[in-house]
Formats: C-alpha cells, structure tokens, sequence
C-alpha cells in the first residue's frame, strides 16, 4: 500500500493557508482570513536567504567532466555544513513568521485528531495473536503478543520506548523485526544514526534475556529457517546497495558467519524473504527492470539457492508458493504481466499460463493460501482484489468497493490455512479501515476504523473522480475531495493539487486526517494519476519515463487545467504539490 498522506501534507497546508485563504474565501463566513492576518502586525521587511559558498569539485565518468559547486554540503560533520543550515532554518523560521499563530493551531489541530493511545488489529500467527499499540507522550510503539486467544495475558515482547531509554538515545529505527518460527527468539534490529545502517540483537522471549550474539551494518529485510536458529540477512556496500546474504547461526559470533551469496551487478539490490507456506526462502535480486528469485528450502538452511526466475532484460516478477508449484506474476511476453506456474521440482520447465496477459487488466501480484487465491489486479486505474479457489478455477470473482475512488490491499495475512483473507480499505473521506474477509462465505467483517477524534464525519464530505484529456488524447484520473456544504462550484474554492509519476509508483486516494483542516476551511484536495505511475497498467508508467518523460508534466498540467474548467477551482486560488 502506498505511503500516508500526511507527511507529504503538512508544509503544503502551511504554505496554501497563509497564500490563499484570505483571498480566497473572504466573506464565507468562516473568518479564515482574518485567522491568519490579525496576529501579523505591520508588514516587516523580507528576511534574505544564506547563499551557500560554492567549492567547485570537478570529477570524469563515462568520458563526461562534471562540475559540482555544493559538494562539501555532503560532509555533515563539517562546521562550515552546520553553520548553513543553522541559517537556513533561522531564514525559514523568519520568514514563515507572520503564519505562525496559524502553524500553531493547524499543529493543534491536527494532532488533535490522533489518538495517540491506540491498539492495532492483532494478526494470528500460529498460536499467538500479535499486535502493536501506542501510549500517549511515548515516541514509539510497543509491541505485544497473547497466546491463544484475545483474552488471554498481554506479553510484551518488545517496547521501544524502553529500549531506546535503556540505550539513552532519542531516536531508534527498527530494521528487522522477525519471530522464530516456534515463537521463542526474535530479532530485531536497529539504527540509532539515520543511516539505515541496523544491527542485529537476538531476545529470547522465554526469559526476556538478550543473546550477546550481535551483527553490525545489516539491512531491512532477514528470515528464519526451520530449525529456529538459522537466520538469514542482508549487508549493504559502501553505496547503501543491499548485495550481500548472510547466514548466522545462534551462539555463533558473527565474524563466523557465512556469506551465502554476493551481487556484484551494481544495478541490483539483494533481499530475502519466506513464503507464507513457510516451506521456502525466496531471494530477490532486483534492478529498475529486471528481476531474479532463488529459493531454498527451508528446513535445509545449509543448503545452496536454486534459481527459479532468471533475470532477463526488462523483465519483472513477483512470486508465491503452493504445495508443488511457484505461481509467478511476470511481464515476459505480456506487457500488463500474466500469472503462470512451475514445478518446483524443474522450475526450468515450460510454464503453465493460469492467467494470460490482458490490455485493460493489470496482474499485480499474487497471495498464495491453503485452499485459495488472492490476486491483485488494476482495472479501469482503480485496484481490484479476485478471489478463487485452487479445486475450482471457474470460482473467481472480484470483490467490490463502494466508492469512485479509493485504495486497498493486503493487510497482515501471516497464516497460510486459513479462509479468511485480511484487507486494508481507504478513501480520502474513508479512514483506514481493517477487514477480514471470509473467502468462502464471501462476508467481509469490520475490525477496525482508524479513529478520527474531534468529530470528525464521513457523510460531510464528497470524493469523486474525473477524467482529464491530455494533450494527445489520454484520459489522466484525478481523484478529489471537498467539504460538500462549502463547495460553491463557480472556481472560487481554493484547491490543492498532488501527484507523483515516477517509478511505476501508483498515487491512490488514501484517507488523511491532517487534509481535514484544508477541507474544512473550504479547499478542494485532489490527486492526479499521472503518467509514471501505473494506475492505468505497465503502459502509463512506460509512456510516462526516460524519453516519455514529458507526460508526467503534461498530463499534470492537463489536470490542473480540468479542475479549472470543471469550475472546482481558478488558476489564481490553485497550489500544487509533488
């Protein structure tokens, strides 16, 4: 699923608020202009920004000399670097004065609408059902467990806030976060710098104790084999590239450990991953085109990967198991990717095709259970999810959404006998809203809304989607939100316009809490699925990258330009954002 929207909103709010509120919707008996402009006093002079020095650093690739003027900015220990953005935040801080009692109530705002003391939905996994929670004034989640059932103990199986209190440090990312698989060990990682640099510790939940095993310089992903003391991850080059997989046996020190593959293709980065089966290590090697899996079984740890994709030049695969067959997603041979089947015993074989390509139909991955089939498609630029049963390939069927435009997709689904299918559904009027779907009875069952707190209602609120020509006849999707009762409908509510295209990255219209304070004051919030992403297939994002580059920008405008003629808003109350 893709990022939240509210990290990406909240300076924009800032900046819309203080440009285009007052002009823009004087009189609508809001009083908004004068929320920003009675504290601001007399005009003041414009602060001047600090101009960085230029240390010209000259280096030759590929037969090209480049010139680059700001290249010390990257040395961060430098008190020169230091100096600079201490002047840049002072200058921000100066000249976003005349807002801050705006910043301040926007900030009130919409932290009011968080509920920091909450419980996420628990997730089966064998025995244990696991969750995390937050508490309200702690900076990170604590992560829990109960065996088996929802009434049972809550064991803490990891608190962050502890942690990091413990290590005296302020900030703490986790990399890793694994479960043996008899749910005795975990390993977790992490980064106390930012530079995504982790290691690894081992906590024996029985006890509580830590191992004195420790691995530096690890990467996001790992996995455990079978026998519950094999683990398995990642390190990085010296460019940040994951391309090393490791194997560390527990009560081992690390400088004992094995290196079970190295990438030496630079364009490829390495990670490693288990099969909801948990019969299979999977390890992807992945570049910006090309994709290869190896797997390995997992009750042989000591054993040597096979490959079962070879990469191939602009081809990309995802891949899942079950019982004697790898089902694989792939665009080789079909531009909006075809599901197919191997044998694992001879992965080499000629494939089975169970879906072929289509031209309006997107396959875009597959979950592999027990008894069913999940497969997620895009159609028509909105997602899908099919359901079928593996006895009964006639028995697919989609199931529906009630909105013009929103985002789904998998939530946690970590068991792999089991009908019931876990899904996350939102819209940019539908808080994040938890599913369990049974896939044999069709009933979907409601787990939880994300609350929204200062009363937030759905039923105030209007999202739609259009269509805007572009200009060489492609219909570009914008998704869009107003506050119903304050939508005049003659291009005169402020808007706020979004987008991303790029990477193949599909922009869905996800709920927003901190977009209630633009709604709200009158604005019209819209997202526009430009060309490279892939909300209309592999093609949008081809035909929007390297020499097809223009439409990302032409088809951006091109939405702008039909929010103006649809009268949602004018060229002098719209903003945007990406």
């Amino acid at each position: 699923m893709p990022p939240p929207l509210p990290r990406r909103l909240v300076v924009p709010v800032l900046f819309m608020l203080a440009r285009l509120i007052a002009p823009g919707i004087a009189g609508s008996g809001l009083a908004l202009g004068a929320e920003n402009a009675a504290d601001s006093g007399a005009p003041e002079q414009q602060p001047k920004p600090p101009i960085a020095a230029k240390h010209p650093k000259t280096e030759e690739r590929f037969g090209v000399t480049r010139t680059d003027d700001y290249f010390w900015l990257r040395e961060k220990e430098n008190p020169a670097v230091i100096d600079y953005l201490k002047a840049e935040n002072a200058y921000t801080e100066a000249a976003m004065a005349p807002t801050k009692p705006l910043q301040d109530k926007l900030y009130a705002e919409m932290l009011g609408r968080i509920k920091e003391t909450d419980t996420a939905v628990p997730y089966r996994k064998g025995d244990y059902f696991y969750y995390t929670r937050t508490e309200e004034k702690k900076s990170f989640p604590i992560f829990c467990r109960k065996k088996g059932s929802l009434e049972a103990k809550e064991e803490i199986i990891f608190d962050q806030n502890a942690r990091a209190a413990e290590m005296g440090v302020k900030f703490l990312s986790l990399g890793a976060f694994d479960v043996s698989p008899d749910h005795k060990m975990l390993a977790v990682s992490f980064d106390t710098s930012g530079a995504e640099r982790y290691t690894m510790h081992f906590k024996n939940l029985a006890d509580g104790s830590w191992l004195p095993d420790e691995v530096p310089d690890t990467y996001y992903t790992s996995a455990w084999a079978n026998d519950n003391k094999t683990f398995f991850y990642t390190t990085q080059d010296d460019a940040s590239r994951p391309f090393r997989l490791w194997r560390h046996v527990l009560g081992t020190s690390a400088k004992s450990d094995t290196m079970v593959y190295e990438e030496q293709d630079e364009r490829f980065n390495l990670s490693i991953e288990k099969t909801r089966s948990d019969r299979y290590l999977m390890m992807k090697l992945e570049s910006n085109s090309q994709t290869e899996f190896r797997f390995l079984d997992a009750n042989t740890p000591t054993g040597d990967f096979r490959v079962v994709i070879p990469r191939k030049e602009n081809v990309e695969s995802t891949i899942d198991h079950h019982d004697d067959r790898f089902f694989i997603v792939t665009n080789d041979g079909a531009v909006n990717f075809k599901l197919i089947t191997v044998p694992i015993s001879a992965p080499d074989n000629t494939p089975t095709v169970l879906i072929p390509g289509s031209d309006t139909t997107t396959i875009e991955d597959v979950d592999c259970f027990s008894q069913y089939l999940v497969i997620h498609t895009r159609e028509d630029a909105l997602p899908r999810i099919h359901v079928r049963r593996f006895d009964d390939p006639k028995s697919d069927y989609s199931i529906d959404f009630p909105e013009a435009a929103y985002d789904v997709g998998p939530s946690d689904n970590e068991e792999f006998d089991t009908p019931l299918y876990r899904f996350v559904y939102t819209s940019l009027v539908t808080p994040r809203s938890v599913f369990d779907y049974d896939m044999a009875t069709k009933k979907r069952t409601l787990l939880k809304e994300q609350p929204v707190l200062g009363g937030y209602d759905r039923t105030k609120y209007t999202t739609k989607r259009i269509d805007a020509p572009a200009p060489d006849g492609k219909m570009v999707p914008v998704s869009l939100v107003y506050r119903t009762e304050l939508f005049k409908g003659d291009g005169t509510n402020p808007c706020l316009l979004n987008a991303y295209g790029s990477y193949g990255f599909s922009f869905d219209p996800a709920f927003s809490s901190n977009a209630v304070s633009l709604l709200d004051r009158g604005f019209v919030y819209a997202i526009a699925h430009i060309r490279g992403g892939s909300e209309r297939g592999r093609t949008w994002y081809e035909d929007g990258r390297l020499m097809h580059k223009k439409n990302t920008f032409t088809d951006f405008i091109a939405a702008a330009e039909a929010l103006i003629k649809q009268k949602y808003t004018s060229p002098d109350h719209l903003a945007i954002t990406g």
